[in-house]
């Protein structure tokens, strides 16, 4: 505050200080500010064996999106998850990098079949996680969701991103 009333000239202390604070503003928005979230959440459905299980996702559908994924998330609620749109069909190539939690993540063909599941995916790794074959979508929750839900490949996903609706 001393720095602002030493440079200011008369009548302009008030617009030089707004104007020093609206920058520091932004400056530390810049600096604390997550990255951006998917911004659509749409339901999505997976019929197991035992049951239909239920899902809240992000839809990252941009490149931005399907980039940042769930990077630099510390939680992921059960229950939630991002679902990847990668229309069309083709093989899959994801990593961990800058991911602090472990995930499930669960390849889906264009027809909402789960072709396979990478389950309890090491955080911050580089190493390459592929689909394994063709596949429209990846759904990423958090890990140990599959084994808890008895969710395995084979298993329909239910979503107006695949052909099963």
């Amino acid at each position: 505050m001393n720095f602002v009333s030493k440079v200011a000239r008369p009548g302009s202390r008030g617009r030089l200080l707004t104007s020093l604070v609206a920058a520091l503003g932004l400056i530390g928005s810049l600096c604390v500010t997550p990255p951006a979230w998917a911004a659509s959440i749409q339901p999505l459905e997976i019929a197991t064996k035992s049951g239909v299980q239920v899902f809240s996702v992000e839809m990252a559908t941009t490149e931005e999106e399907k980039t940042t994924g769930l990077m630099y998330r510390k939680e992921l609620p059960d229950g939630k998850g991002m679902l990847f749109d990668f229309s069309p069909e083709q093989q899959i190539s994801m990593w961990m990098k800058n991911t602090y939690i472990s995930l499930d993540m669960i390849f889906i063909r264009a027809d909402g079949r789960i072709l396979r599941i990478a389950e309890n995916t090491e955080p911050h790794s580089t190493k390459i996680i592929s689909s394994g074959g063709l596949a429209k979508g990846v759904l990423e929750v958090i890990a140990g969701t599959a084994q808890k839900y008895g969710i395995r490949p084979g298993d329909r996903v239910a979503h107006p991103l695949f052909n099963s609706r």
